[in-house]
Parts: structure tokens; sequence; C-alpha cells
């Protein structure tokens, strides 16, 4: 019997996938990985169970080489060729040996066994023996995770934790667009911390120094925002993503004589955006 590789097939089909989420300005849809995902979550704690046959659709991620498959373990690089046809020629019909996992709740992520996944994945395989360690953690994570909110919930939760908002001002909701936000914010919370403290002498508490943040300084800046309407001139911005933006713009056209206040760099940052909302629009007219 001639060997026929399924390899080019395959990687066909993710180079097709991929294109058609660029054509319709989609992200790419990423393997996911297992060491990314333990630390952010701090997922430690964990105990052998054994060899099982698992659900193949319940594989999402990997411990190594995310890079080298999509989320459907479809190939992405040449490179993995080789090792695709060698185990394609071992093993023609399946049956291929357990692969290692983790396993965190009711899914798995593959420590040893990529090639194995995708090839059990391209034949429709239903299941796959595997070595399985449980990892403990309290996330709630399925197949239908949506692991990009949970990152985000993750990094402001942290950040109400680690500034000390989160005991000053339980009540105070802070939305970014993307979750980078938070550690930026965070820095800033820690900047004013170091202001506020060299100015009245005395070491303050994280809770008291959010407090004064959050109401002299965060507060005044949406206030200063909404005044201006800038909501309305970035709509596809949240109030957060704002205060950072004029904050950004204030620290790298501060006048050399005196600070700029929040207010004026707030009115400032309308003022631009509407010069520069006039401008696309007579480019677009012009090119009519």
């Amino acid at each position: 019997m001639i060997y026929s590789s399924s390899f080019s097939k395959a990687h066909r089909k993710e180079v097709y996938h991929r294109l058609a989420r660029v054509v319709r300005g989609e992200p790419p849809t990423n393997l996911l990985s297992f060491e990314d995902l333990r630390s952010r979550f701090h997922l430690f704690h964990k105990s052998y169970v054994g060899v099982q046959t698992i659900e193949v659709a319940k594989i999402i991620g990997t411990v190594e080489r995310s890079s080298d498959f999509d989320k459907d373990f479809l190939p992405r690089s040449a490179q993995t060729r080789e090792g695709w046809e060698r185990l394609e020629r071992a093993f023609p019909t399946g049956g291929f040996p357990p692969i290692s996992v983790y396993k965190v709740n009711d899914v798995y992520f593959v420590i040893d066994g990529n090639h194995r996944v995708a090839l059990a994945k391209h034949q429709g395989a239903d299941s796959i023996d595997a070595e399985i360690t449980e990892i403990h953690t309290d996330i709630e994570i399925d197949e239908r995770t949506d692991f990009d909110r949970i990152i985000y919930l993750e990094q402001a939760r942290r950040f109400m934790q680690e500034s000390g908002l989160e005991r000053a001002r339980p009540m105070a909701r802070i939305d970014f667009t993307r979750a980078q936000g938070f550690a930026e914010l965070l820095e800033h919370v820690k900047v004013h911390g170091h202001d506020l403290m060299m100015r009245r002498g005395e070491v303050l508490r994280p809770e008291v120094i959010a407090a004064d943040w959050y109401d002299r300084v965060y507060l005044p800046g949406i206030e200063s925002i909404r005044w201006e309407k800038l909501t309305e001139l970035l709509p596809e911005s949240t109030e957060a993503d704002i205060f950072l933006w004029v904050l950004r713009r204030r620290r790298d056209h501060m006048p050399d004589e005196r600070p700029e206040s929040f207010g004026e760099a707030a009115q400032q940052a309308t003022q631009d955006q509407e010069r520069r909302i006039r401008v696309r629009a007579r480019r677009a007219l012009g090119r009519r």
C-alpha cells in the first residue's frame, strides 16, 4: 500500500482558516498555552490520576509549542511536517500510545503528544488514551470558556486588591477595553501614593492612598472627560481608557512653565480629537 501524507491537506486548511479570519477582521485563534494560564491564575496544586481514555474534543491547549498549531490543532508551520508524517506512517489507523496531559476542571492541556492529538483530531477520533495529572483550581474552565474574559477579570481583581481600592472603595467600577489597562493604572496609583507620602511625611496604608487617589484624582478626571464629551468622540473607548490616554498626553505634552491640570489636558485632547475628525471628514468628502 502506497503511503500518502495528510499533512498538506491539514496545513492548507489552517491557512484558509487564518486568511478567512484576516478578511473578517477577527483575531487569530491561538492554541491555549498552559504556562500562560498557570502564570496568570497561579495553578500549582496537582495530583497524579493515571492513564484513562479522554475525549479528544476536550483537549484545548498545550504546555509547549502553542505556536505550532491553531486552536483546532491544525498545523501552522511546515516544520511540524516531519513529526506528523512519521507518526502517521507508524499508526495509519490511530491507536496511538498514551499522550500526557494536565486536566484542569473538565478540559485538558497536552504535556507530551501534540502531534498525536493533531492527527487524532484530523482523523475524526472521538477519544484518545492519556496519562493524566490533575491541576486543582477554583476557576471554572471548560471548552466554552472565554479565557480573555477570565484574564480580564483576574487583572481587575488584582488591581482592586493590590491598589487597596477594594478596601477603600469596594463599590468602585473601573472598566477597560483591554486587561493591560489595569497594570498601567496600578502604576499610576503607586506614583500617586509615593507623592502623597512625601507631602505628608509619613507612611500610608494602601487603602488610604487608594481612597485619596480615587476621590481626588480619578473621579474628578472622569468628570472632566464627561464634561468635554470625550466619550462621544471616542465611542469605542471606556472612560478608564480615556483617563489613561489623557494622562499619557499630559505627560508627553506637559508645558515647561507649569504642570498642566487633568481638566486642561482633557480640554486640549477634545480639541485635538475634534480637529482630527474634521480632517478625516474633509478627506472622505474629497475622495467622492
